[in-house]
């Protein structure tokens, strides 16, 4: 079986892939940085091509970690630790990641806990126990949450956890 050579890729149609990608969705510079060394393009034509990008704005590692943070938080109901540390293996720089998770409301926040961890609670068998509750608890931590606020919410909120069950 034979392997088809990838067709070579020119510097300006990398950067107009590039602009089509980064005009449809939010993008680091690390993820578009991979793309076009998959590409196979030279380290300085890469550099290049990421400058003007973010000269003329479609790339922003600062818009980036805001809409990241928001979008995991709201969709997939991430804690703050889980949206740092993806933040943070995108090679996103710490004052980006404390901005868009300081953008985060502690109110709302604490009630989409309460809400998974309610949710949760209705699949666990052993119901308000121990065992249930350290499940619990470690449910919430797997999904980014502080454990001061996991313990809280589950001291708070186990009776109405598992009232329902």
């Amino acid at each position: 079986m034979a392997f088809r050579q990838k067709k070579e890729v020119t510097p300006a149609q990398a950067l107009a892939k590039m602009e089509d990608l980064c005009s449809r969705s939010e993008h680091s510079s690390f993820e578009i940085k991979k793309k076009l060394v998959a590409m196979r393009l030279p380290t300085d034509t890469v550099n290049k091509i990421l400058d003007s990008l973010v000269d003329r704005k479609f790339i922003d590692d600062h818009r980036y970690a805001i809409a990241y943070a928001r979008d995991k938080y709201r969709f997939s109901k991430w804690g703050r630790l889980k949206i740092k540390q993806a933040l943070t293996l995108g090679n996103i720089p710490r004052s980006y990641i404390t901005d868009a998770l300081e953008q985060i409301d502690e109110k709302s926040y604490i009630e989409v806990l309460d809400g998974i961890l309610k949710t949760k609670a209705r699949s666990i068998k052993e119901g308000n126990t121990f065992e249930g509750r350290t499940k619990l608890y470690r449910f919430g931590l797997s999904r980014g949450f502080e454990s001061s606020l996991v313990s809280a919410s589950i001291k708070n909120n186990a009776s109405n956890f598992w009232q329902e069950c």
